[in-house]
């Protein structure tokens, strides 16, 4: 990866937690880009699976708020 743009601080630290040291978005490999975004959207659908089922509207915000972080993070990561 060559991209010179820096992450968000949410898409670092996933990276950081996936490796056993801190990466740097131009230095992992371009087959580990797809398969972290692919988790993120596996675990996003597994945190807050549709349809959402929340008791309160609020709650219903607050969790489709958690699920389109998750997948933003992982547009980004498919953006490098």
């Amino acid at each position: 990866m060559t991209n010179p743009t820096p992450l968000s601080p949410a898409a670092q630290a996933v990276l950081d937690a996936f490796g056993t040291y801190p990466l740097r978005a131009d230095h992992i490999s371009e087959d580990l880009v797809p398969a972290l975004a692919a988790a993120l959207r596996a675990a996003s659908h597994e945190v807050v699976p549709v349809p959402i089922k929340a008791k309160t509207p609020e709650e219903h915000w607050a969790l489709l708020s958690v699920k389109n972080r998750m997948l933003a993070i992982a547009d980004e990561f498919e953006a490098l």
